[in-house]
């Protein structure tokens, strides 16, 4: 059976300080090794996740923010883009404007992700453009009104903030039929995260396209927070890593250690052999 093996990256296959351990990618790059097709599907971009998984032989297209993206780390090039509607980006928008808020959009400029802002109004958004401007080299641009720029190339918008300041957003977001998004509080900031994209995107819809374009049978996937449950709705099996948010352990077939204890790599080495014989973990 050709089994997938996925997982997020933020609480789950990385530890609380946002760093991938050399056990984890030692263990899981002797897998691969043998054969196991191994990728992961994140919230964050190409820049700050290929930096963090540089250590891993990554055999499968990965999914990028939220699954707005499909990235071939290996051919460095974009598998499948799930561009946000020009009218509804612009719907989008002018929701988070008309609750006082300001977004980020991210869209494609001569085949290259970019990062388009028209206003840094608080410290959330400025430490957000400065770690991954400064660290991961991600661009960014300043623009008059991040409304002109909606020109049908833009995959994701998102803001931070607290819990109450972006339900209004969320809840016309849900309203807009070819729009989704994810709803959930960051793993380290403890900020909450708004990030809207196309309805066709989604980790679920990402998990979907491999499956059918690689011809996989099977696919085990490891979560930590609320925007892993669209893959979890796809996988066949769902593992919880043992910090994961109390919907992500409800939905699981299997809880494992934590993200600071290796739990993605641990299971791995445990059950992997096991399930390439029988299709199934041996704790399931």
């Amino acid at each position: 059976m050709k089994t997938l093996y996925i997982s997020d990256l933020d609480g789950t296959l990385l530890n609380s300080g946002a760093v991938l351990s050399d056990y984890t990618a030692d263990k899981i790059n002797s897998l691969i090794e043998r054969g196991m097709y191994f990728t992961f599907a994140t919230a964050r971009t190409i820049y700050s996740a290929g930096d963090i998984v540089r250590n891993l032989n990554i055999n499968v297209p990965c999914i990028l923010n939220n699954g707005a993206e499909i990235y071939d780390i290996n051919s460095g090039q974009y598998v499948k883009n799930a561009y946000i509607n020009p009218d509804t980006a612009r719907r989008i928008v002018r929701a988070f404007r008309d609750n006082g808020l300001k977004c980020f959009v991210f869209k494609f400029i001569d085949g290259r992700l970019a990062t388009c802002y028209d206003n840094i109004v608080n410290e959330n958004m400025r430490s957000y453009v400065s770690e991954r401007r400064n660290k991961f080299n991600q661009p960014f641009i300043e623009c008059a009104d991040v409304e002109n720029v909606l020109d049908g190339t833009a995959v994701y918008i998102n803001s931070i903030g607290s819990y109450e300041s972006l339900l209004p957003v969320r809840n016309a977001v849900m309203s807009m039929k070819d729009a989704d998004c994810a709803f959930y509080c960051d793993t380290y900031t403890h900020e909450w995260y708004l990030e809207i994209f196309s309805s066709t995107a989604s980790k679920g819809n990402g998990l979907k396209f491999l499956r059918q374009k690689y011809g996989f049978e099977q696919i085990i996937a490891f979560g930590d927070n609320l925007n892993d449950l669209s893959m979890f709705e796809q996988a066949d099996i769902k593992i919880a890593v043992g910090n994961a948010d109390s919907a992500i352990r409800t939905k699981a077939d299997i809880i494992t250690d934590t993200n600071d204890k290796n739990g993605v790599a641990d299971f791995l080495l445990n059950n992997y052999d096991i399930i390439e014989k029988t299709g199934k973990p041996v704790i399931i």
